[in-house]
């Protein structure tokens, strides 16, 4: 089983910017990709960026130019750097992996997310 904790939401003015952070934790034998979602209630679940091996990374259109995902392997933690921040980009953002445990099995997991708003 592998769990994902979220930190550094919180509000932001807009035009700031934040950083979000979640680590990866329990029986990883590797790590293929790591992901922020957003997902307000009555909407449909959105990428909002992803990494995988090799470090490639795709972000969502309306993010493009301000948000970067990074990752620091060996510590299997992805970030979210985000920047001009505007009140449309105020929701729960929701850590994702794609993991495989030590035996090689692979398994998708969900962190619980963390609340991002973004007001004056």
């Amino acid at each position: 089983q592998v769990q994902l904790v979220e930190s550094g939401g919180g509000l932001v003015q807009p035009g700031g910017s934040l950083r979000l952070s979640c680590a990866a934790s329990g029986s990883i034998g590797r790590i293929h990709s790591m992901a922020w979602y957003r997902q307000t209630k009555g909407k449909q679940r959105e990428l909002v960026a992803s990494i995988i091996t090799g470090g490639f990374t795709n972000l969502a259109e309306s993010v493009k130019g301000r948000f970067t995902i990074s990752r620091d392997n060996a510590k299997n933690t992805v970030y979210l750097e985000m920047s001009s921040l505007k009140p449309e980009d105020t929701d729960v953002y929701i850590c994702n992996t794609v993991a495989a445990d030590p035996r090689g099995a692979v398994s998708t997991y969900w962190g619980q997310g963390t609340q991002v708003t973004v007001s004056s």
